[in-house]
Formats: C-alpha cells, structure tokens, sequence
C-alpha cells in the first residue's frame, strides 16, 4: 500500500464510502485500518461502522483444494493422517486466518485454524510505507505527534498484527491468561471464563488445533439483537480484572473473539496480549473511580499522576479548568449520548496539548475500551455506562488491584 492508496482509503472511510472488498485487495495493514475504524461508532455513520466490520468475519476465504494443500505444507507431511474428517465449508474465515471443523482420529471435534498465506513481509513493508508518510506529515505539523500520535497508533497495529501472524503466539497467549486465571482462585470469580484446549503436537506457526467450542460469537449474537446488556457487564468484568488486576490481557478482544456458551465466555484469538505498566493499569483504575462519581477535579488530578511527565502550577490548573469543561455534558449521559471512547480521546488530547505525555502502552487498553464501547452502542446505547462500572471498580478493589505487581 503507497501513500496514495493510504489516502485514498482514509478518504473513503471518512466520506461515508468504503468498499470492504476493496479494502481487502489493499493489503493486511489496510484490513486492520478499517478494523479499527468498524469500532468507531462515536464519531462515524453506523452503517459506515457495519460495513467496515464485514472486515472482521466476511472474508471470501480460499477453496478446500487450497485449504487442504495449505495444511499439508504447514502441518507436515503426517499432518493429515490425525485427521478422520475435515469439513471443506469453513466455520469462519477472516482477514488473516481461516477455521474448519475437523474430526481427529480419536473421535474428539476440534477445529484447524490456519493462516492464509505469508503476509508478513508484505505488511512489514506496507507499514514502513505509511510510517514515511507520517513522519513527513510531522516534519511539517510536530504538533500531530504530540496530539494524535499515529506513530504510536500504527505501532500498536504492527505488534498486535505480527503477533497473530504466528499461531504460536497466540497458544502461548492462552497459557499466559489461563495462568492468571489459575493464578486468581480465592481472589476472583472467574468461573465463567474459559478457554479451548490446543493440542500442541498437531499447532505450529501457521496452523493451531484447538478443541472445538459450540456456541455463537458476541458479534453474532449482536447482530441477532440477543445479546443482553448484563453479559456485556459480565464480559467488562472478566476482563477488566485482566486489565486492571493483572495489566495483561487480551490484546483483540474484539466482538467476534468472544465466544459465549450459556452462561461462560470463551476467549479466542488470544495471540495479541496487551500489557500495561503499573502506573497505566492503577492509574486508570482511579480516574475511572473518580470518573463514575462525576468527581471531575480528581479526575484531573489523578490523571496527571499517571502521566509520564505531568503538570503543575498553574499549567495544571489550566488543564483542570479545561477538563471539567469537557466533562460538562458527561454527568448522567448514556453512551448513546456521549461516547465513553470519544471522551478517552479527547482526555488524552487535552493532557498532551497541556503538556503532559504518556506510555505508548496506553493504546491497547484504549483499544480494549473502544471494543467495549462499540459493543455498548450495539446493545444498549440508552446505558449510563460508568455507573454501572462502578460496581467492577469496587470488586477490582477488593481483589487487590491498587497492589503493584
């Protein structure tokens, strides 16, 4: 993807416009482009949003014929021989990996997830491309960097995006959840979370054998309109305790890496994991206190303390002044109102620009966020989303979440 291209497909998400197939023909960094942006219902059209989340689970896939001969060169030559059957139709196929069911000769179901093809040179290079735009853009406006950092944002795609390109990441990524979870008996209710057993002898980079799980994706369930609120509050708690008890977490966790069957919530595509620093993961934890009792000062205050570099003086007392303004329509306003993600970014606006900076490490907990978010719009955009928060806080709290770790 050239700078043109670039352009062209930002111009064509903000135009109202875009062409998922298109976009596809672009190239993997611009799938993850327009991945992001499917997320970002606070700002543009809903069915832009709709469109651009076809990214996420409608890819064409590739013929069986190619599928099995994929399988043959990633598995090995007796990769085949554990199978008694594998089904041609696949279960899902996305931007980056394709998923069939699958019969081993044991009996037990599972299902084959491989990637599609080598793209990682192709991305690396197309991520360099972009790169030099920005730093060219810079070099003229440094304030970009300052504001919105795109470095920063285009870093945080290259790292989770290279992380899934090797399937090995994302069995290892399971262990480490599952061994926080473990790790949390006693402390925390995570009983509702589960995760697939992998069967490390038949997984490798570009392929994973994992049991198979019945139950629909929460994007699924989201567009049949039969996700209810209360297991999005469920699912904020599972992993909010990731993300503020343990500062690692599931880097992707977006709506079709859900699984839900019954009453328990099964994480897939765990080979992007996020992980935040102390003074992020605490830091947060407070502002977001302070936030759903509508105590704006402290929220400022307890803002700059997690900066890297704050601000005192009568700097601060500028941002203060300027953060309760921003915060004047937030009291008591639902998500569908006021967008929880929009207000996160424009707070990290406001503090750069007061002159304040902050660990990159904050972008993928503000990803984290805008899944939720989006996924709150989808289900219940009448929801005060930061009272009903409150209540996780306190049990974050409780587990011992303020406890450097």
């Amino acid at each position: 993807m050239n700078w043109f291209q670039f352009i062209g497909l930002m111009r064509s998400i903000y135009s109202g416009s875009p062409d998922p197939e298109r976009i596809r023909r672009l190239g993997l960094l611009a799938v993850k482009i327009g991945q992001v942006h499917a997320l970002r219902i606070d700002f543009l059209d809903p069915d832009v949003c709709r469109r651009l989340s076809e990214l996420y689970r409608r890819d064409p896939g590739i013929p069986p014929e190619d599928f099995r001969a994929l399988l043959r060169e990633a598995g090995g030559p007796k990769f085949m021989d554990a199978f008694s059957s594998i089904e041609d139709k696949p279960l899902a196929a996305a931007s980056v990996g394709q998923v069939h069911r699958a019969v081993l000769r044991s009996g037990e179901r599972v299902v084959i997830k491989a990637v599609k093809h080598r793209f990682a040179d192709q991305f690396r290079r197309d991520v360099r491309s972009v790169e030099r735009l920005f730093r060219f853009v810079i070099f003229f406006w440094p304030k970009l960097a300052r504001v919105a950092d795109p470095l920063g944002i285009l870093e945080d795609i290259r790292t989770y995006t290279l992380s899934e390109l090797d399937l090995r990441n994302e069995a290892a990524g399971q262990r480490t959840l599952r061994g926080i979870a473990d790790g949390a008996r006693g402390s925390f209710d995570l009983s509702r979370l589960g995760f697939a057993r992998v069967y490390g002898d038949l997984s490798g980079e570009r392929v994973l054998v994992t049991e198979y799980l019945e139950g629909p994706t929460i994007d699924e369930l989201l567009d049949a309109g039969t996700f209810r609120y209360e297991q999005l509050l469920e699912l904020f708690r599972l992993h909010g305790f990731f993300m503020f008890n343990a500062g690692v977490f599931h880097g992707d966790i977006h709506p079709g890496n859900v699984i839900v069957n019954g009453d328990r919530y099964w994480f897939v595509d765990t080979g992007s994991i996020g992980r935040v620093s102390d003074r992020i993961r605490i830091g947060l934890l407070d502002f977001f206190e302070a936030l759903g009792r509508y105590d704006y000062p402290a929220c400022a205050e307890r803002l700059n303390n997690m900066a890297e570099r704050g601000v005192d003086g009568a700097a601060f007392k500028r941002f203060r002044e300027e953060f309760i303004a921003l915060y004047r329509d937030f009291t008591n306003a639902t998500v569908g109102q006021v967008s929880l993600t929009r207000k996160m970014m424009q707070t990290i606006k406001l503090g750069v620009n007061s002159g304040m900076s902050f660990d990159r490490g904050i972008f993928p907990i503000i990803r984290s966020l805008m899944y939720m978010d989006g996924m709150v719009l989808r289900c219940n955009p009448g929801a005060v989303l930061l009272k009903d928060m409150s209540r996780y806080i306190a049990e974050f709290r409780a587990a011992g979440a303020s406890a450097p770790r």
